[in-house]
């Protein structure tokens, strides 16, 4: 099986990925899912020789099922691959992730009342907390011979 990456490093392959994906109809009593080959010809405007090579190429990947029904086939996207790829890419896309700015800039575009009522509980949390662990620390102190 080719590598998942070569597979949607062809633009065609990604091109007929697209047209699957905004096809795509969950599976139905009254319709089963699926693209034609011919529906995929005629959106991209590309011959039929050339796309069943490419869905061919995408089905080794595990990219696509196809559903006969006489001389017909019908194709529909399958993600699970796709999982390999995300998994991969999370780490770039979230390198220079700051829950702490991420924080602030959603505090910055709350409503004022939002925010007085966020300041409110971050004080009683912070408040309660202190409390806490005065309250442990004194008992500490007391347990210890």
């Amino acid at each position: 099986m080719a590598d998942i990456f070569t597979v949607i490093a062809d633009p065609t392959r990604r091109d007929i990925l697209q047209v699957l994906l905004d096809g795509h109809v969950p599976d139905t009593e009254d319709q089963q899912p699926g693209t034609s080959v011919s529906e995929i010809v005629a959106h991209l405007g590309l011959s039929q020789p050339t796309v069943s090579k490419h869905l061919k190429v995408l089905r080794e990947a595990g990219l696509v099922t196809v559903r006969e029904e006489g001389q017909h086939r019908f194709y529909s996207l399958d993600y699970t691959p796709l999982e390999s790829v995300e998994d991969w890419l999370i780490p770039f896309l979230s390198a220079d992730f700051d829950p702490a700015e991420q924080a602030r800039q959603m505090v910055a575009s709350l409503p004022d009342q939002a925010k007085q009522v966020a300041d409110a509980i971050g004080h009683a949390v912070a408040d309660t907390t202190h409390r806490v662990t005065t309250a442990v620390h004194a008992v500490g102190k007391k347990l210890r011979p």
